[in-house]
């Protein structure tokens, strides 16, 4: 019975928070600013009343805070939230392992009747959660959205940098000429290294609130990813598209 009702109480919070997300016409909901996005909004806080009979503060309500941002879900795994005051770079094991209990609480199978659809929309929550936290670059992309800043849809974001775009177009030759996978294995450590390189610029720009650096860096992470898709998407003769 405990089990069944912390797993009640766990979707009813999530429920609260998508719900809360979405503007109606008798809520008042704030407009998102490039320094105020909606995801940053806090819950309006409790309110303590006095009785009559009674000096003593009462206990607040006991509905759970709404998550704020994909780093809320986490607690255990990014115990300190997105950066500053967190890392950027996170430990992968341990936000796996908490991604698997939050679903294994909210699975919609374990539920029934007007519960079940509430578990459905906090599964599907936890999930992109999950999906954006996991992977450096849509992390770095999330991060960035927080403040405004949209570098996941905006294609016009292009590094001018003439030896990166060349490196690029010798990378899909490469691919594309390439007879036999073995022959693009020293591609892949070279562009791994890329990578890594790339998440370290990052975590040093947001560290610093450098929100110029993070977006800069950040496109050019899209490049080291899309090529890491490209290699291991391979096949003989199959055409390569690269961002550049």
């Amino acid at each position: 019975m405990s089990l069944r009702r912390d797993s009640n109480r766990f979707f009813l919070a999530f429920h609260r928070y998508i719900s809360t997300s979405i503007p109606t016409q008798t809520r008042h909901v704030h407009k998102p600013t490039p320094h105020h996005p909606l995801h940053l909004i806090s819950p309006s806080p409790r309110r303590y009343v006095t009785t009559a009979t009674s000096t003593s503060i009462s206990q607040p309500t006991h509905d759970p805070p709404r998550p704020r941002t994909h780093y809320d879900l986490f607690p255990t795994a990014v115990p300190n939230g997105p950066p500053p005051s967190g890392p950027f770079t996170l430990d992968l094991s341990a936000l796996k392992r908490e991604f698997l209990q939050l679903q294994a609480r909210a699975h919609p199978d374990r539920h029934s009747g007007p519960d079940k659809a509430r578990a459905e929309g906090t599964s599907a929550l936890i999930n992109e959660a999950y999906k954006t936290l996991q992977d450096p670059l849509r992390r770095a992309q999330y991060l960035l959205q927080l403040q405004g800043i949209d570098v996941a849809e905006d294609e016009t974001l292009k590094i001018e940098d003439p030896e990166l775009l060349m490196e690029v177009l010798e990378a899909r030759e490469a691919i594309e000429g390439a007879q036999e996978e073995g022959e693009l294995e020293g591609m892949k450590e070279v562009n791994e290294e890329n990578i890594r390189k790339s998440v370290e610029l990052l975590e040093e720009a947001f560290n610093k609130g450098d929100m110029e650096g993070a977006k800069s860096e950040a496109v050019r992470l899209r490049y080291w990813t899309n090529i890491k898709e490209s290699l291991h998407a391979w096949e003989k003769g199959k055409p390569v598209v690269l961002v550049h």
